[in-house]
């Protein structure tokens, strides 16, 4: 998943960038709200996490101009602003959550895997995929019930491919959901991983599938 953090606090903004990157996902940060409709328009984003306290345009302006425009990526508010009304007035605009600052990283965290089932269309936060089993909240892969010692782009990869498994996902799907704008994470980038992956997955039953031209596939199965 690819992250936008909207925060005007240096300190904050740099803190959740550097914790949700550990998380396994690519997060930009800007410190200016005014820089967003245009971020967004040159970047697909999986979600937005946005403060409302911003300086210039506030963080509902930023909202409403957003969904104005059709703009559908989902919105995580985060704010100190704590009021029934507050909270109201943020998901009228068109936010889809709402954190309360100061709040638990682990609890932010949560919200984001929840976002990221939604978006794969996932109930559970475990993914199956043959005798692969991921597990979202433990961000670990095991075969067989054996953990599958992964880093953390590896381990990003492949859920992305277990989560359409016998889909195909294109390297450019990869590519913009695992890198930022500081991030030197390229197609041939993704060749290395994924030729890593094949080499860790061996024996497990689940091959990954080069559809030429496109990208590749996972092919779940039981191990021998």
């Amino acid at each position: 998943m690819r992250l936008l953090v909207i925060e005007d606090d240096a300190t904050l903004g740099h803190a959740l960038q550097e914790f949700l990157i550990e998380q396994g996902y690519a997060v930009d940060w800007l410190a200016d709200g005014d820089q967003v409709q245009s971020a967004v328009a040159g970047q697909s984003y999986d979600l937005l996490l946005l403060d409302l306290n911003l300086p210039g345009t506030g963080g509902l302006d930023i909202l409403r101009r957003l969904r104005a425009s059709n703009e559908q990526v989902p919105v995580l508010i985060l704010t100190a602003r704590d009021g029934v009304e507050d909270r109201v007035a943020g998901l009228d605009a068109g936010a889809d959550d709402y954190v309360t600052k100061p709040f638990e990283l682990a609890e932010l965290a949560a919200r984001v895997r929840a976002f990221g089932r939604r978006r794969a269309g996932q109930a559970q936060p475990t993914i199956e995929a043959g005798a692969l089993s991921f597990d979202s909240v433990g961000r670990e892969v095991r075969v067989h019930g054996e953990r599958l010692p992964l880093s953390v782009r590896e381990l990003s990869v492949l859920e992305m491919l277990m989560a359409r498994a016998g889909r195909v996902v294109t390297k450019r799907q990869i590519v913009n959901s695992l890198s930022a704008w500081d991030a030197d994470f390229s197609e041939n980038a993704v060749e290395v991983y994924i030729y890593r992956l094949r080499k860790r997955l061996e024996g497990s039953g689940a091959t990954i599938q080069t559809v030429r031209g496109f990208g590749y596939l996972l092919e779940a199965g039981s191990a021998d």
